[in-house]
């Protein structure tokens, strides 16, 4: 490999939720003939990245026209730390470790490996990256992997132009320009007084202070220029001196590289896609809450007999409770298996894309909306926080593909099976469910046409590498390197 190949580091917060899309970008990146280095902490992820993807240390793995590496860092803390489940300890660790790990990586890749770092792309939990860019003077970029409305709501809290929930006003209604009218549990849930997980929303904060600073050469964001114009114009108005540049669905760019690099770590066997074509056509409900979110037992029951109740196949998801979590793992009526199929893991983009599912029963997490919305799949939405519950107000009133199940974890509610029943068939027979996959369908073809060749975020891409390449070869005439 030429050792002039230019170079691309992506540092992730350890999350699957986080990883994945980042996985997804440096695929891209790879793909137009750059090196990339993908980063992240050992525990836990590196052992599971390594055997996803056959990753033997120092050996580079072609993607398109370029070559994808990993490089793993010791976060310091024993597996049993107690700092590992809570965020709001971890996290200042984390930047104290990796902003020395991450400043010894790249003087390593230009000091022995002759590999200069160009461009430093972080997502949105380690907003520290930002500190390492600018102290090593590398231009960076910055992945967000929520929608742009969530963003504009941030930066709108950040900012103070508009009333938000207090502890003495905890019910106001957000008003924000462009992004229709939001409830007090409808804004991004770690902005309200009440949440319990506030250090995410400080998090998320700090980036925004970062971006006003150190000025990133783009903000990419997954989401499509044709879903979200109106307010992806808008924050471009408003911050005329950051780049937002919608590269989503980047589940389905990724999609267009031919690689043998794993975009979902973790991956047991499961039959779910034989089961799926043993199904009628739009016959199946696929259910899956995401990798976090735990519903309590009741609950659960609840929307297992809702489930009963329609009549309908299904296919859930229901994973074992995490390593080093207290929550104890679901009991499930010994009737519910007999009527679908549980797995504990699926290949969720290729469930999606499959004729017998008829919708999709979520949390409305972004990356579940974003291919939901992209396979043409109606969703039940039963948010519970963070940006699930803004996304859900979007599939349900702006993007027209769902229909509302709850209303989030702060509602404190158990939704009846009763109600269950009732949204899943109203989500899979009758005249709404028409409308809702109709609405899903152009939904889907417009995602299909932005990631394209010549599509809004195929030249999206382009822009960026023409840009980091343009750069480079700048400072190689200005004589900055040889």
């Amino acid at each position: 490999m030429e050792p002039s190949l230019e170079h691309v580091m992506l540092v992730s917060f350890p999350g699957q939720g986080n990883i994945n899309p980042l996985l997804r970008l440096g695929k891209l990146i790879a793909s137009k003939g750059l090196l990339v280095t993908f980063v992240t902490t050992e525990q836990p992820w590196g052992e599971k990245m390594r055997q996803a993807n056959k990753i033997q240390d120092g050996v580079l793995k072609p993607v398109g026209l370029g070559f994808l590496r990993f490089e793993f860092f010791n976060d310091g803390l024993a597996d049993d730390d107690e700092k590992r489940t809570n965020f709001q300890a971890f996290r200042p660790h984390l930047e104290l470790v990796g902003k020395r790990e991450i400043k010894n990586l790249i003087k390593r890749n230009e000091q022995e490996e002759k590999q200069p770092v160009r461009c430093l792309i972080n997502n949105a939990f380690v907003p520290w990256v930002c500190d390492v860019a600018d102290e090593l003077l590398i231009p960076s970029a910055v992945l967000w992997v929520q929608s742009c409305a969530c963003l504009t709501a941030y930066y709108y809290y950040h900012h103070r132009l508009v009333k938000f929930p207090t502890k003495t006003e905890p019910e106001i209604n957000v008003e924000i320009p462009s992004l229709p009218l939001l409830k007090h549990d409808e804004i991004p849930s770690f902005l309200h007084p009440s949440s319990p997980f506030a250090a995410y929303g400080e998090v998320i904060l700090d980036l925004l202070k970062r971006l006003e600073n150190h000025k990133p050469l783009f903000v990419f964001i997954d989401t499509f220029q044709e879903l979200e114009k109106e307010i992806i114009d808008h924050m471009s108005n408003l911050c005329p001196q950051v780049k937002f540049s919608p590269l989503g669905p980047l589940f389905k760019m990724a999609q267009t590289i031919s690689s043998d690099v794993k975009g979902d770590i973790s991956a047991p066997a499961s039959d779910c896609m034989e089961w799926l074509d043993s199904r009628e056509p739009s016959s199946v409900v696929y259910i899956s809450f995401g990798t976090i979110v735990h519903l309590k037992q009741e609950q659960f029951e609840e929307i297992a007999h809702g489930v009963l109740c329609s009549g309908l196949s299904f296919l859930w998801v229901v994973r074992p409770p995490m390593e080093g979590s207290s929550v104890k793992p679901y009991v499930l009526p010994p009737e519910l298996e007999e009527k679908g199929k549980i797995v504990e893991w699926c290949p969720q983009e290729r469930v999606l894309a499959h004729p017998a599912v008829a919708c999709f029963l979520s949390h409305c997490g972004w990356n579940s909306t974003m291919e939901a919305l992209s396979s043409g799949v109606p969703m039940v939405c039963f948010p519970m926080w963070g940006d699930q519950v803004t996304d859900a107000v979007y599939l349900v009133d702006v993007f027209k593909t769902g229909v509302r199940l709850g209303r989030g974890a702060a509602e404190e509610k158990i939704v009846l099976r009763e109600v269950v029943s009732e949204k899943l068939l109203e989500a899979t027979v009758g005249e709404k469910a028409v409308e809702l996959r109709e609405s899903a369908r152009r939904w889907k073809e417009e995602a299909e046409a932005a990631v394209a060749y010549g599509g809004s975020s195929d030249r999206n891409f382009q822009e960026f590498v023409d840009e980091l390449v343009t750069k480079s070869v700048a400072r190689k005439d200005n004589g900055e390197y040889s």
